[in-house]
């Protein structure tokens, strides 16, 4: 059984940044795709940044040039470090490993 636990969510106001940790454990096997995801409230979840193993990133146009992704191979960890933060940006962050999506996300709200 894999677990995925998010932390780095909080209250920031517009403009600010935060920094989201992804920690997985359990059977993870070898870890291909490292995915950010997050759903505001009402709207469906949209993928926001991913990151495969060898590197290589993609991005929602809305975060591009504000949000960078990236892992920690030995330690298993993903990040997402998340810049000029904008109020559309509130919702609750999700990080998935290999298509396996955490089930307790974390808040993250921008107040204007």
């Amino acid at each position: 059984q894999v677990e995925l636990v998010e932390s780095g969510g909080g209250l920031v106001q517009a403009g600010g940044s935060l920094r989201l940790s992804c920690a997985p454990s359990g059977r993870i096997g070898t870890i291909k795709l490292m995915t950010w995801y997050r759903q505001a409230p009402g709207k469906q979840r949209e993928l926001v940044a991913r990151i495969s193993s060898d590197g290589s990133t993609n991005y929602a146009d809305s975060v591009k040039g504000r949000f960078t992704i990236s892992r920690d191979n030995a330690k298993n960890m993903m990040y997402l470090q998340m810049n000029s933060l904008e109020p559309e940006d509130t919702a609750v962050y999700y990080c998935s490993v290999n298509n396996i999506i955490s089930r307790q996300g974390t808040q993250v709200t921008v107040s204007s």
